[in-house]
């Protein structure tokens, strides 16, 4: 032990080298997690209707008997980690068979709030790969380590990359079912309203299911042409191809769900008012829904946290966004022209900010 830990007990110095390779390993439980994802487990599991042993998922999974071995070895720390857990099987108690846990059945594709898009999306190599490159930008002049990574900025490689650009829209798609099913707890900040646009509102995923819960609502999803051009409409959901730093079409309520954690403060400021000229020609009761994170270091317990902060490392890694906080949010607003806000915690990620002009 050398003399800088002099006076400090070896249990403690044994706990920091732990604690350090602990971190230093735990991408290797993201890898673990994307493998099960691309191999299908959670789903095998799922149809199986009953625990799985060892050798029938190994032989569902279409894996090799000389692999069985290394297979229960990728099951045992995905077990560690909660993905999965084992339980007797009836007709024999001698062996015991994998099952889902929580977290897992939310991996299931048929789930209609499965997270698989989200595993296989952030874990892209395209998305990995410019964290290798994270001294090399706080050193260099790039805007983002992603260009750093990778020669252009995130959303010109989205727009050349068609199979990485349909794996993000495949994200956000799942991250709208998630936020669906938090709207429709909160289904009085859409009462009262006739027309809604949403701003970067993709394939509409969250604007259908805002035009399904209030069908004299008229809803308009704004994105870019490569993105909206032949999507499927219905008499209370349209889609218009643009720009929002343009313009935004005039509603009585603009929503902007998970687009401005994207964005510099910069250019929220001139999205937001974009909004607040969409919603001020409607005259008098029109706002800004804005669906997105807010930290709160202080009253939230640790792990949202630390996942929120995680987040914004993410985007400045990506785009040169950010994950705010309410002080954050509120600057924002303030430059933008508006008057006030209201924000509702949800049990999601993300909590509802109205904004009001």
């Amino acid at each position: 032990m050398d003399s800088n830990n002099q006076g400090r007990g070896s249990s403690e110095f044994f706990q920091a080298q732990t604690q350090i390779y602990k971190h230093v390993c735990h991408f290797m439980d993201s890898m673990a997690l994307k493998c099960a994802v691309q191999l299908g487990i959670p789903d095998v599991i799922h149809n199986h209707n009953k625990p799985i042993n060892l050798s029938e998922l190994a032989s569902a999974l279409q894996i090799s008997q000389t692999k069985t071995d290394c297979l229960q070895r990728l099951m045992r720390i995905l077990q560690h980690s909660g993905f999965f857990a084992t339980t007797k099987i009836v007709e024999d108690q001698e062996q015991e068979g994998y099952i889902l846990t929580p977290f897992s059945n939310l991996l299931v594709k048929d789930n209609v709030a499965s997270l698989s898009p989200v595993v296989l999306a952030l874990l892209d190599p395209v998305l990995v790969n410019p964290w290798h490159s994270l001294t090399n930008w706080f050193q260099g002049n790039d805007l983002t380590p992603f260009e750093t990574a990778h020669g252009m900025s995130f959303w010109d490689l989205a727009t050349q990359n068609l199979e990485f650009s349909s794996s993000m829209n495949e994200l956000m798609a799942s991250d709208s079912r998630i936020t669906s099913l938090v709207i429709r707890d909160h289904k009085e900040i859409f009462q009262g309203l006739n027309s809604l646009v949403d701003v970067g509102g993709g394939t509409g995923t969250l604007a259908r299911t805002i035009s399904e819960a209030f069908p004299e609502l008229k809803c308009t999803v704004l994105d870019l042409p490569q993105v909206v051009t032949n999507l499927p409409e219905s008499e209370n959901l349209k889609f218009v191809a643009g720009d929002m730093f343009q313009s935004i079409p005039s509603a009585d309520a603009i929503v902007i769900k998970s687009v401005l954690h994207n964005w510099s403060d910069e250019d929220c400021v001139k999205i937001l008012k974009r909004s607040r000229e969409a919603i001020a020609s409607k005259g008098k009761g029109g706002k800004l829904i804005i669906i997105d994170m807010v930290i709160d270091d202080k009253k939230e317990e640790h792990d949202r946290t630390k996942t929120k902060l995680f987040m914004d490392i993410t985007m400045m890694v990506m785009c040169s966004g950010k994950e705010r906080k309410e002080k954050d949010w509120e600057k924002l607003f303030l430059d933008s022209g508006f008057s006030h806000y209201k924000i509702t915690a949800t049990s999601e990620l993300k909590s509802i900010i109205e904004v009001y002009p």
